[in-house]
Formats: structure tokens, sequence, C-alpha cells
């Protein structure tokens, strides 16, 4: 790869996070010699100042927005103000820096739950503003959709080069694994674990297990994301998937089988399913970026409850010293 972001600087926001420790080990990869990672405890970037201050001191050449404040569905429904505020004004302000500074480039990460509550799968880009999005998770997707209105905006009036980004779900080894905050895979694992450790036989699951999902493998986000900061400069967003849809219910089939979980599921179906189908198109992000997912769901699948695994001895280790 002819990396021409080699001899730039780069910063990071979320860089020490899930998916911003991935893209910022990349970018090392891959050459670049001067990389930032980003982190809340330095530079909260809800605040105005620290977004300043950030910018000053580091001057960066491309900005990678990754930071944001994100859960599954029972945290977006008990924070919908606070996810949309905060991600919203980090977004902005993070945006205006880069408009003020001179930033060359910025990347910004935004969300599958900006698309509509029903639309066509697989999700096509073009698709993204025909309806409101599937209400527990709305706040989030709005206050995310804003960043790509303003990022075009900019680049209408300022000439800013802004280009957005859409994953899926992502997962993978370094996933939270907090029962309040997690998405759907760490949160089943956790329980199939959890059930086998306490002899448990039986575990409850949300929703009817109907809905559908698409995953994203971590590093092959990070791979999307890295291709988009070097190759592309259009206004238009592109999807990062895998092209691979599965139900919850089969999802849950299979971490139950690869934990070694045999007791039974009880679907509790007074609480929400989220959005009833995800699944993108991914054409786009192949033909201008070169990207296509290369993990099987399966073996990264494996590999993070392999990974939680090693985690929770390591923990029940230090606990018992």
């Amino acid at each position: 790869m002819n990396n021409l972001l080699a001899d730039k600087k780069i910063c990071v926001t979320g860089g020490g996070g899930f998916l911003g420790r991935r893209v910022v080990a990349r970018l090392v990869e891959q050459g670049c010699k001067d990389v930032f990672a980003v982190r809340r405890r330095e530079y909260d970037l809800v605040q105005q100042e620290a977004v300043e201050r950030l910018y000053r001191e580091h001057k960066p050449q491309v900005m990678i927005h990754l930071a944001a404040v994100v859960g599954g569905i029972g945290a977006n429904a008990k924070n919908p103000g606070r996810f949309f505020y905060e991600n919203l004004i980090m977004g902005a302000q993070l945006i205006e820096g880069a408009r003020k500074y001179g930033v060359e480039k910025t990347v910004i990460l935004g969300t599958i739950c900006s698309y509509p509550k029903f639309t066509p799968v697989p999700f096509k880009e073009d698709d993204l503003w025909n309806g409101f999005p599937e209400e527990t998770n709305a706040p989030y997707g709005i206050a995310k959709k804003a960043l790509l209105t303003q990022a075009q905006a900019y680049r209408d009036q300022y000439g800013m080069n802004s280009v957005y980004l859409l994953p899926v779900n992502l997962y993978g080894p370094g996933d939270n694994f907090d029962p309040n905050t997690s998405h759907v895979i760490p949160a089943l694992t956790k329980k199939c674990l959890d059930a086998i450790e306490e002899g448990a036989r039986n575990i409850e699951a949300w929703g009817t297990g109907n809905a559908t999902r698409e995953f994203l493998y971590v590093d092959d986000a990070a791979e999307g994301i890295v291709l988009a900061a070097e190759k592309y400069d259009g206004r238009d967003p592109i999807n990062l998937g895998s092209g691979h849809e599965i139900s919850v219910r089969d999802l849950m089939s299979l971490i139950a089988r690869e934990t070694g979980f045999t007791g039974q599921v009880l679907w509790d179906t007074t609480k929400p399913d989220g959005q009833p189908r995800r699944a993108l198109d991914t054409t786009r992000a192949e033909k201008l970026l070169g990207f296509r997912a290369r993990t099987n769901f399966v073996d990264g699948l494996r590999r993070t409850i392999d990974w939680y695994r090693t985690a929770r001895s390591t923990e029940s280790a230090a606990v018992a010293q």
C-alpha cells in the first residue's frame, strides 16, 4: 500500500477505546510516524476549551473522529438525552475546530443507528434520510447523522475535506462486556459464561430474537477507516459492513454453542427488539475504497469469546491474590 498518510500528523479521538486502539495500531503498522490517541481523561471533547487545546497542542493534519458515547438498547433507553447531546457536541466542535485550524482531512465515524427504522435491506447510503430511526436508538442516531450534514455543509461553504463512514455493529477481542452498556454479542456471551460458572440452567435474552443484525470484526473496521483516510475524498457517506446478516435468535444459539452453554434461553418479549433488520449494502466501500471484510463471523466470534474467557480468568486470579 502506498501510504499517503505516513508523514501526516494524525489525531484519533477515542484512540484508547475498543476501535480506536485498532485504528492507531493499523496506522502505525502502515508507516505513520506521528499518531496521537486522544483520550477523554486528557481532552474532554464535550468541552470547547479541550477541543481548542487539542488543535493548538497537536496541530493535526488529519483528524479521525471515533469517540462516541454509546451502548446497547438498554443504555440508549436510559440515556437518550446524554447520548444525543454529547455525541452531537463532540462532533460539531471537532468539525468546527478542523475548519478553524485548517485540518487537511477529517474522517467522521457515524452509525448504522442513523438509518430509518424500516429501511429496505440491504441498507443503501442513499436511503439514509428516508425516515425516522428506530426509537430506542434515535437520539444517538440523529446526533451522529447531523454530523454528516455539518460535514457536507462545511465542504460546500469552506471547501473542507471531510468524509463520513457508517459502520455496522462492531465486535471482537477487547469489546465492552459491562452488562449496563454492552452490545448484543458481549452481553449474550457474558450471560452464557456467567450461567456456566454459576450452574444456572437458563438465561434471559431481550425481545423475540427475530430481529436481524450484521456484525463487523473490529480489525476489519479499522482497515476500512484507514483506507478511507488515505483514499477517499468524497462527500457521500460510505457503509462499512461484512455482508453477513444473522437473526438474534440464531446468534444466541451460536454463542451458546461456542461458550458451551446447554441450558434454556428465555426470551423476554416485553423488552424491545430494536430495529427489525440490519444489513448493509457495501458496494460503495468495495468500489471506492477497495474494502471487503476479511474475517469469517464464526472465527471472529470464537476469538472474541476466547479473549473474554482469558480476561475473566485473569480478573478472577487477581481478585484471589
